[in-house]
């Protein structure tokens, strides 16, 4: 099997072979892929008044306590996302630096409350993504979805009002999702916008056991009937739950720069990546928030490859799992598990 072939992979060709595998990236948020530059472009093109005098001192900005210090600098960098054509620049960005790093799916989140607060329609949102979506699509043959996120510190009766409005473009997102500050707001809280969702045939994941307890990840799992869970690193205070996971397959988006620039760890050899994968979890590693973390998906596998001492078999576990926890059609899952195949052998025989 190629795993077993990626041993044999030498130390210097590691970071050539994991760029140039087929690979997943599940845990994204298109807003947060924002870098400065492209903030205050937009800013100019939209006569949008910023408190910062420059996008340096905007980046100088991003020393983060915790999720919620993060969130507010956040929300204020969206705020310059106005026109479809705003959004089409910052998802095709990204899914431009994402082509490079050998990603072939994507699986995009995007917030719509935190444009319709501002008097954007969502028609203008998922026009803009869509047309980035449909265009790294056709010019690199990149598989990308789009997962339509509630954001949990508002009240369901707005998440309701939100899905509402998404409905009728439907055929253009797979899935709905729970994001923004954990803590003091349980999935249970949504129990009935997701009962929604499922009715509709979307896929159902949640963010989880980032700085919340395990029993959200329980409340996800068992009430909003969660297909994947988004962190869920604090998942190794509770053993049962420990086996559930690995058990049933659940697979977990983690997002080990994030969890650092955001104190879930102090640092990176603090993370539990290799703990959860050793436990037969289904974990994959993501970027989360990227232009804020300053942490793309080659650094998620790379420096936690140093850190933790994982070992080429982790980082084709962690590709294989990518693919695996996907939302794509299985045939070309398989295909892609194939062409991960093909290329850890073509780098081991080199």
């Amino acid at each position: 099997m190629s795993i077993e072939l990626a041993a044999r992979i030498p130390a210097q060709r590691v970071s050539d072979w994991v760029r140039a595998c087929p690979k997943a990236e599940l845990h994204v948020h298109i807003e947060g892929t924002l870098e400065p530059e492209l903030i205050f472009k937009l800013a100019g093109r939209n006569r949008v008044t910023l408190p910062y005098a420059s996008a340096e001192a905007l980046r100088q900005a991003y020393a983060f306590t915790d999720l919620q210090s993060f969130l507010d600098i956040y929300y204020a960098g969206a705020s310059v996302l106005i026109t479809e054509e705003d959004f089409f620049d910052m998802a095709w960005a990204y899914l431009s630096k994402l082509h490079q790093q050998g990603a072939v799916r994507c699986e995009l989140f995007f917030d719509p409350q935190t444009h319709t607060e501002r008097g954007v329609p969502v028609s203008v949102v998922m026009a803009g993504l869509t047309a980035a979506v449909q265009r790294a699509q056709t010019e690199w043959g990149m598989s990308v979805a789009l997962i339509l996120c509630f954001l949990r510190h508002l009240s369901e009766d707005e998440a309701q009002t939100v899905f509402t409005q998404a409905l009728p473009f439907r055929d253009q997102f797979i899935g709905v999702g729970l994001d923004s500050s954990e803590r003091g707001h349980p999935p249970s809280k949504f129990e009935r916008v997701f009962a929604r969702a499922r009715a509709e045939g979307l896929h159902i994941v949640a963010h989880a056991g980032e700085e919340g307890p395990p029993d959200y990840i329980w409340q996800a799992l068992r009430l909003l009937k969660a297909e994947r869970i988004d962190h869920g690193v604090q998942a190794v205070q509770d053993p049962e739950l420990m086996r559930h996971l690995a058990e049933h397959q659940i697979p977990l988006t983690v997002c080990p720069t994030s969890n650092i620039k955001l104190c879930v760890f102090d640092t990176l050899r603090d993370h539990n990546l290799k703990v959860l994968l050793d436990a037969g979890i289904c974990a994959t590693v993501n970027s989360d928030d990227p232009a804020y973390f300053g942490g793309d998906l080659m650094d998620n596998y790379l420096l936690p490859m140093q850190a933790l001492q994982l070992t080429p078999q982790h980082l084709h576990t962690l590709a294989a799992n990518s693919l695996r926890a996907s939302f794509a059609p299985p045939a070309l899952v398989q295909q892609w598990l194939t062409q991960l195949d093909d290329c850890t052998r073509a780098f081991a025989s080199a």
